[in-house]
């Protein structure tokens, strides 16, 4: 199976110029927990999470409307194209411990999103081609706690 037959197509998004508070917003009409942020082009550049969000509103001086995506996304951008194998996606979550990628065209611009609910979904079927043990096994992979030292 590829990812073109699982992914949505109708993906929000937004620029690194969009404020915490515009990306929360467009994920709560959305319902979802991720946004690719792409250039003017519709090139990803990164995805911003409900977490990342969460995260710089606690821990920096300013409010969430006067913090701009491009300070918070990670800089590396992690996708697949809507050719790709749906296992290779799995892999490639479970390797980057990210729960969504975003599907880009050869140029890399943004035509869908993956995620790996949508995987899950389709390893339910009689006809799966990614075995709910894979998926589980991806799942705890990207949920398990880093083990970073704390430093005081």
């Amino acid at each position: 199976m590829k990812v073109k037959d699982l992914m949505t197509t109708d993906v929000k998004r937004c620029s690194p110029d969009t404020n915490l508070a515009a990306a929360a917003k467009i994920m709560w009409e959305a319902d979802c927990g991720a946004v690719p942020v792409t250039d003017e082009r519709g090139h990803v550049i990164g995805v911003i999470t409900d977490r990342d969000i969460c995260i710089a509103a606690a821990t920096r001086p300013s409010t969430e409307g006067e913090i701009a995506v491009r300070d918070v996304i990670s800089k590396a951008a992690y996708t697949c194209a809507p050719s790709d194998d749906v296992r290779a996606a799995l892999d490639t979550m479970k390797a980057r411990k990210v729960r969504r990628l975003p599907v880009v065209e050869q140029g890399g611009r943004l035509v869908g999103i993956v995620s790996i609910h949508d995987i899950a979904e389709q390893s339910r079927s009689r006809s799966a081609e990614v075995s709910s043990d894979s998926v589980l096994d991806a799942f705890i992979a990207i949920t398990a706690p880093d083990r970073r030292p704390v430093t005081a």
